[in-house]
């Protein structure tokens, strides 16, 4: 189904329901990214990009609630990205869609659990997957665009990084775990360890220490 799409998504959810009389899971994994300066970026361009990365995720939510709530239960798997824990520079909107899908999830929890539906957070890291040549980036301003030199280092280093990432198989895999466990967690981080402790450190390092220690990381 096209989540961009309020018909495509309804009708895809109709479908399944329709097939087998039951929704026991959905899991909303659409996404891709924008890259660029936030200065040089369209309004329309971000919107577009939070189009698919945020409200493709609620409007799948919002098709299959009414039939898990009906039957009283079911499991709603969210892809979040670590991106949503900690922000990426010239992947402002990315980030950003990313950290409203944290915080909408876990509203949505509070709602849904008395219907017997759970709701969980999936967050991998850098995946080898066709993102990064699929990733779109903001037009600069011209040769002497001020951030033209940092922006082509810093999405350099994300598609090497991404290159050296774990394989989709191992979001997969966390996500088969997650809708098979009796007591699935919340939230779910997925990738190297160096990635996930990064997230850990943001939580216990005062935050001039640790935004000077991520800044050599993410490539500015």
């Amino acid at each position: 189904m096209n989540v961009d799409n309020d018909q495509s998504v309804a009708s895809g959810v109709s479908a399944v329901h329709g097939q087998y009389g039951r929704l026991d899971a959905v899991v909303a994994c659409a996404g891709w990214g924008l890259a660029g300066a936030v200065e040089n970026t369209e309004i329309a361009e971000a919107r577009h990009q939070f189009e698919t990365n945020f409200w493709g995720a609620a409007r799948l939510v919002r098709a299959a609630l009414p039939v898990m709530r009906a039957q009283g239960a079911g499991r709603v798997v969210l892809v979040s990205s670590l991106a949503g824990l900690v922000g990426i520079p010239f992947q402002a909107f990315y980030s950003a869609s990313k950290f409203a899908m944290e915080g909408y999830a876990e509203a949505l929890a509070y709602e849904v659990a008395p219907f017997g539906v759970e709701v969980c957070l999936v967050q991998p890291g850098n995946v080898r997957t066709d993102f990064t040549a699929n990733r779109r980036q903001v037009t600069p301003q011209g040769e002497d665009d001020p951030y033209r030199a940092t922006v082509s280092k810093a999405v350099g280093k994300m598609a090497r990084d991404e290159a050296n990432g774990v394989p989709a198989e191992a979001v997969s895999a966390a996500i088969q775990r997650v809708l098979e466990s009796r007591r699935p967690p919340r939230r779910r981080p997925v990738g190297k360890a160096s990635e996930r402790v990064g997230v850990l450190t943001k939580r216990i390092l005062p935050f001039r220490v640790f935004e000077k220690a991520a800044k050599g990381g993410l490539g500015v």
